[in-house]
């Protein structure tokens, strides 16, 4: 498959992995977040995961990594092939349009003729190939014309949890010009969107050239672009200048500061099995779970009459559960949380209030 996908010298990917994934709690922890935590059981972090889905379309020298400073080490350790120049550290935590900015700018100091994959470093893809041949077909349109795509998602359910992203004319094959992003919608507007067969979830995974985005952020984000687009990137100077400009950048996301303003968005649906593993209920849809769905991971375990849960204990831990139906059940060495699985939302929240 290398050999059939392999893009062109001018093909980067971009790699975001500086949240702090408090959702997972306390498996995440701002030490060490979910990005960097085997959280599937397969023996791989997800970063690890998503680095080496990517090595099929780029060689490890066109794959950067942007993570907050305090993660480089971790970064370096996980990924110890990965040249240590491609590990960008953000001095603060802005969202995504100045994480953004910053490797695009970055890469286009390398290369002017750029085009780039955005990825987020914690989703689930099961189907990868379809997931390359779709980021490969968005390379080859963005880079023969001034576009910014973003990868969707298909829906399989009408969910209240994602973005969508609406849809119209079909531009090249597969890619479709973007009407309107939508915010995450109520039980009632998601069934509408899954019934009208033009709306799919947003997956934040996104593919342009370097042009396209600076000429963008110029538009929409001047004042990203008035603090970034002059650091004398990939000198010694890189870190003093960002540390100084960086923490100023506007904290806003991608979506919000470009992808719902520019005119020239599209779309390319994929089905490639993709989660964005996000909360402890998407990691339990995933997972494999006995016949009353439930999803352990233990070294050895004795559930009775339980169904619904997810449960995460230490290894070398048994766990015995019993009368327990749609929880979730954690357990690490400075903490346990056994909270409902229809609250999660709340976990968040309840961690801030005790400043973890």
């Amino acid at each position: 498959m290398k050999d059939s996908l392999q893009e062109s010298n001018s093909t980067y990917v971009v790699i975001m992995a500086g949240g702090a994934g408090t959702r997972f709690w306390p498996a995440s922890t701002e030490e060490h977040p979910k990005q960097f935590l085997d959280i599937l059981g397969l023996g791989k972090t997800l970063l690890q995961m998503t680095y080496e889905r990517f090595l099929p379309l780029v060689p490890k020298e066109r794959i950067f990594i942007v993570t907050n400073r305090k993660y480089e080490e971790l970064v370096a350790h996980q990924l110890p092939d990965l040249p240590v120049d491609n590990i960008l550290g953000e001095p603060s935590r802005n969202n995504t349009a100045p994480c953004i900015a910053y490797a695009t700018y970055k890469i286009l100091d390398l290369d002017a003729n750029a085009n780039i994959v955005v990825a987020s470093s914690d989703h689930l893809i099961l189907k990868e190939s379809e997931f390359l041949e779709r980021v490969s077909s968005g390379l080859a349109f963005t880079a023969r014309q001034d576009a910014i795509c973003s990868l969707g998602i298909q829906p399989s359910r009408p969910d209240t949890g994602y973005g969508y992203i609406h849809y119209g004319k079909e531009e090249a094959p597969g890619i479709f010009k973007v009407i309107e992003f939508k915010e995450k919608p109520d039980q009632e507007t998601a069934r509408e969107y899954l019934d009208a067969g033009t709306y799919i979830w947003n997956s934040g995974i996104f593919i342009f050239s370097g042009r396209s985005m600076v000429k963008a952020l110029r538009q929409y984000a001047p004042l990203i672009c008035d603090l970034l687009a002059e650091v004398p990137y990939n000198s010694s100077e890189e870190y003093e200048i960002l540390d100084e400009r960086y923490p100023l950048t506007p904290n806003i996301s991608i979506d919000y500061a470009v992808m719902e303003s520019a005119e020239n968005i599209y779309t390319l649906p994929a089905d490639i099995g993709w989660s964005d593993l996000g909360t402890w209920a998407s990691l339990h849809a995933e997972l494999c779970k006995d016949e009353h769905g439930n999803a352990v991971q233990a070294e050895k375990s004795i559930i009775q009459d339980a169904k619904g849960n997810i449960i995460r204990v230490q290894a070398g831990k048994t766990v015995v559960v019993r009368g327990m139906t749609n929880m979730i059940v954690v357990d690490e060495p400075e903490a346990l949380l056994i909270f409902p699985m229809d609250q999660e939302q709340e976990i968040k929240g309840v961690v801030k209030s005790f400043g973890k």
